[in-house]
């Protein structure tokens, strides 16, 4: 399958799509042969911003690219942004994870019921393909960010066979690390800090966390798109650093200042897990990926543990402690890949978002 032929002719929905992700997956679709690219959220100044940005700079395509305003929390909303849609690439979500921590039901209002939203207006308009957006903090979850988002994949894997049953809708999750430079994120904030002489602030020199690029993320969402079965949960396999490293990298780049300790943040973990020890127990190698099936089994107990066969758990999680972890100049390099720190070097104006 060629992912962008497949797009050919169809019409796209972001949710939360004018964020950084959002503007990623305009850059990878937007000169291709797709019909229509939907954008959906509820911030109607950075829908203007979007909207004469694409005028600016591709006017010949720009026409491509529909602006609804709604929220996902809002059902009614959603059904008028799906109808006549194909595909949709779910990442409106409430993501900052202090925010969450003081404002948990506003979490679970985005996060969980908007979630069930969107499957059931995609259900109803029989859209083909939906992609759900998680994240690390969803495995094993300390936080009300990490632990509404892992509510969200339950939903998703619940009501995956029922969805495809009943419309032959492909729902599906991704779960990615830490996005560079996108909102709530560390990198535009030492930038930030440096560029005022002021000190860095590190939460723990030797917390570690997965690195990922806007480009990746867009890759493994349409990976899943291109693989998926209902239900199924696809991880990228990621490089990684300690803060006190991807500090050292920043600096490098950017120029040296002090750096300070102020301990860890509400809900922080000292690293993330990408997949859990119960999840690699039906987790399938694709290379570069991770396909996790859904757990199949129903309600009658009985024949999993009456006449089935015992499963005991994985020996370890894959987490940001046990992957490949960056030195300094391997940090460099990654958050070189970023548009954000490339503009940020050349003066130019940005847009950070998630």
């Amino acid at each position: 399958m060629n992912i962008k032929e497949t797009f050919a002719g169809k019409t796209l929905v972001i949710t939360g799509g004018t964020g950084s992700f959002g503007s990623t997956v305009l850059k990878h679709f937007l000169t291709t042969d797709i019909s229509e690219i939907r954008i959906f959220s509820r911030d109607e100044k950075k829908q203007d911003w979007m909207r004469h940005t694409l005028q600016a700079q591709n006017p010949e395509h720009a026409s491509k690219v529909k602006f609804f305003i709604g929220d996902v929390r809002n059902i009614d909303s959603v059904r008028d942004a799906l109808y006549g849609a194909n595909y949709i690439f779910h990442a409106a979500a409430l993501k900052e994870v202090p925010s969450c921590e003081f404002f948990p039901m506003e979490a679970v209002k985005t996060n969980i019921l908007g979630t069930d939203n969107v499957i059931t207006a995609a259900v109803e308009n029989k859209v083909e393909r939906v992609v759900f957006l998680s994240t690390d903090k969803a495995a094993y979850p300390i936080n009300s960010m990490g632990m509404t988002k892992a509510v969200g994949e339950k939903i998703v894997q619940a009501r995956a066979q029922t969805a495809f049953d009943r419309a032959g809708t492909v729902l599906s999750c991704t779960r990615y690390g830490n996005v560079m430079c996108s909102r709530g994120s560390v990198i535009p904030l030492f930038i930030d800090q440096i560029k005022r002489g002021a000190p860095i602030t590190i939460t723990d020199p030797n917390m570690t966390r997965f690195l990922m690029n806007l480009d990746e993320a867009v890759d493994l969402v349409a990976f899943a798109f291109e693989h998926a079965e209902p239900g199924d949960l696809f991880i990228q396999k990621a490089d990684a650093s300690t803060i006190g490293d991807l500090a050292k990298g920043v600096m490098k780049v950017f120029g040296e200042t002090e750096t300070k300790i102020i301990g860890t943040r509400h809900g922080e973990k000292l690293y993330e897990t990408l997949m859990t020890r119960e999840e690699k127990l039906r987790a399938t190698d694709m290379g570069n990926y991770f396909r996790i099936a859904p757990d199949g089994r129903s309600l009658n107990y009985d024949k999993f543990y009456v006449e089935g066969d015992v499963l005991t758990e994985s020996d370890e999680a894959y987490t940001s402690h046990n992957t490949n972890l960056l030195d300094v100049d391997g940090v460099v390099k990654k958050i070189m890949t970023t548009d954000y720190v490339k503009e940020e070097l050349e003066g130019r104006p940005h847009i950070v978002e998630a």
